[in-house]
Formats: C-alpha cells, structure tokens, sequence
C-alpha cells in the first residue's frame, strides 16, 4: 500500500476522480496501546465497527488480544488473520450452526445471551461443553449516548434474576454484559449500568466472574467534545471495584469506535456548487452512510491549496440518483468552494469506511495510507478537558 504524508499529497499524486481511503495505521495503533495500558482490564475490540484485515492485524500488533465477534463471518475473518486470537462471540441471538462452527472449529468459548433460549441453544450446540464463559446481556439505560442501544437487546433486571442462575449452573465462566449505547458522552452512563449490574448480582446470589461493560467510548467529532477517556475508566473501576464479584473475576470493555474512529479518513471530490450544496462522489450508500441517516456531523476540510478564504455551512449531495443520497450537515468549508475541488473528511474509521456499497456503480476507489495526525484525537495527550469542571462524573 502507497504510503503519502498527507492528504493533500494524495490529491497532487493522483487527482482521484473517485474517493479515496486513507488509512492511519499509527493512529490505531496509538488507541490500542491506550487501551491495554489505561483501561483497568480487558479490552476486546468491537469487530463491527471496521473489520479491515489491516486494521485487526495493526491493532493486535500493538496489544490487543481479545476481538468481540457478532457473527461467523467476523469470527472466520479474525481466526483467518489471527490464529492464536481470542475470539468472544457477543451478539446475543445466533444460530445453532453458528454456535456450533465457532466452538468447534474456531475455538470460541466466550459467548453471550440474554433470554433462556439462547442459552439452551448454546448448551446444545456446543453438546454440552463444560468450558464456556456465557456472559448474560443485562438492558441499561442509553440516555447518555448519542445513539441509543437500549430496545434490541437485553434482558429487563426485574426478570435477569433467572436467567442468571439457569446460566451459572451450566457455566464454567459467568459473565454480566451490557451496552451504554453508542458515543456515550458522560462518564455516569457506565456508573449507572454498573448499579444495575450490582443489583442483578444480588438479587439472583450468583458468582459472577466476568463483569463486561462493553463499548460506547467516544471519539471526538464537531458538537460532541467528550470528556477524556481516562475519566470514563476511573469512574469505571471504582464503580466495579464494588461489586460482590469474585476475587478474581476479570473487567472488559469492547471498544469499537474509540479504537477505529481515528484509522480513516476519506478524500471526495467536488462535482457540482449548487449556492450551500456541494456534489461530492459519495454519500448515503457509502462511507457517509451515518451522516446521512442519522445527521451525524464528521470533521472537514478543503485540500485544494487555494481555498483559504472564510469559512460557510455546506450541505452535501452523494453521486446516487437517489434524493435521500443528502447529508445536510452542516460542514464548515471555505465560502470560495467550487466544482474540482478536493475535500478530506475525517473520524470515518467508525462505521464509515465498513458501511461502503456499490449502489448505482458507485463506491470504488484507492485505498493509501498517510502519516500525519488524523483531525481529532483522543491519545495524543495535548488535548484540554472540554469541560469547566473538574468533577469526574459529567452529566453533559
């Protein structure tokens, strides 16, 4: 893979007529070394977030040794890439041929859950297996975050009790899971979801092994400044450090975006001024998919070396024939902005990048790697607490 400083050195390189990928290994590699070193236990990127071949091995490179796999096509991919991986299939509804080839064939033990058939779904798929971890998805709050995660999965705490002590008796490992929702933007949401893990534990009197509080760590993008990550780990650890958990039961966390947000960017090229409206050649059926449906601002900026002038609101059109093909943004870009112009938008390692498609012959393009900074970090160390407080638990 071509190697560029910049993107600015990938437009006077190749003049793209499709968008291009830019790919920052250092950044990944950065995040996953924060991870291992800060968070006060175990860390199993999220798969989902970016299954690049590229990004898994980057990020094991630099430490990380467990992967969240949410289907057996994940679980193929990584065991393909990384043998001596360990894999943790958490997306709580599977099929038995699933359960059974991941177990089987790919040395999966860690497995998660959260109604009885499930469980006895995997208890026989697995034929009854006596060294699994089954961690049960307890439903918590998603008020925190900026994408809720709180109606598909989870089953209720006033009905976990149950479930908890049917999974216990067939468990080697037991394990409590749950998800904060996606861009959690206060520490608190994991303080909250911890409570009701507390109280789960209590009420069904079981010993717990694995406490899993999942992703939902932030990264930074125009009007969402999170707080630092370290404050979400430290009010993690003494809200676990409560629980009555087993001496040695183990913490985790599945960081997805925190951990790929930062490997991509993206290079688009202006077709089209229509007055605030630029035509660039992707948008809702490609890498901006998010900022589309869900209005999701990603950071900006224009690459052509004579657009330095004041800055306006942009809206963008995709290269579809659709008319939901429209992110309407708003993006900062200069006022001068015209047809040929090259734009570089950033933090699309999330989701972005995965979400690409072919609809209409469109989605097609280099993929490089750069080597400076992506446009917002969370690991460089420099970047100033956004908040006016110094209280660690921040409700917005």
């Amino acid at each position: 893979m071509h190697s560029y400083p910049d993107a600015s050195a990938v437009v006077r390189d190749l003049s793209p007529d499709e968008p291009v990928i830019l790919n920052r290994k250092a950044a990944a590699a950065r995040a996953a070394r924060f991870f291992v070193e800060k968070f006060p236990g175990k860390s199993l990127y999220a798969v989902k977030a970016n299954p690049s071949p590229d990004l898994i091995v980057a990020l094991w490179e630099a430490g990380v040794t467990h992967f969240d796999v949410a289907s057996i096509a994940e679980v193929r991919l990584v065991r393909s890439l990384l043998p001596e991986a360990v894999l943790c299939f958490m997306h709580p509804v599977k099929t038995a041929s699933a359960i059974a080839e991941a177990y089987k064939a790919h040395g999966v033990r860690t497995f998660s859950l959260d109604t009885q058939d499930e469980l006895e779904k995997i208890v026989a798929a697995t034929d009854e297996a006596e060294d699994l971890s089954l961690c049960v998805r307890l439903r918590v709050s998603s008020e925190y975050s900026e994408l809720s995660l709180a109606s598909k999965f989870g089953i209720d705490l006033a009905d976990a009790a149950p479930l908890l002590q049917a999974t216990r008796q067939v468990a080697d490992s037991l394990g409590i899971c749950f998800h904060v929702g996606s861009q959690a933007m206060s520490p608190f949401a994991y303080v909250q979801a911890l409570e009701r893990v507390r109280v789960a534990i209590v009420d069904a009197s079981v010993t717990v092994d694995i406490v899993d509080v999942g992703g939902g760590f932030p990264s930074i993008y125009p009007g969402m400044e999170p707080p630092p990550l370290e404050d979400y780990f430290a009010s993690i650890h003494r809200a676990a450090e409560s629980l009555p958990v087993s001496y040695s039961s183990e913490l985790w966390c599945e960081p997805g975006r925190a951990l790929s947000a930062e490997y991509n960017s993206m290079i688009v090229k202006v077709e089209k001024r229509r007055g605030d409206e630029l035509f660039i050649n992707d948008g809702a059926y490609g890498a901006l998919f998010d900022a589309a449906h869900i209005d999701w601002r990603f950071p900006v900026r224009c690459v052509s070396a004579d657009r330095e002038g004041p800055s306006e609101e942009f809206a963008f059109y995709g290269p579809t024939c659709d008319d939901a093909d429209f992110m309407k943004g708003p993006f900062m870009l200069p006022a001068d902005i015209k047809a040929g112009d090259y734009i570089e938008i950033g933090m699309l390692g999330a989701y972005g990048a995965a979400m690409r498609t072919r609809f209409n012959g469109f989605g097609t393009g280099a993929v490089v790697e750069v080597t400076d900074e992506p446009m917002a970090t969370q690991y460089r160390g420099d970047r100033r607490d956004p908040r006016s407080s110094d209280n660690v638990v921040s409700l917005r």
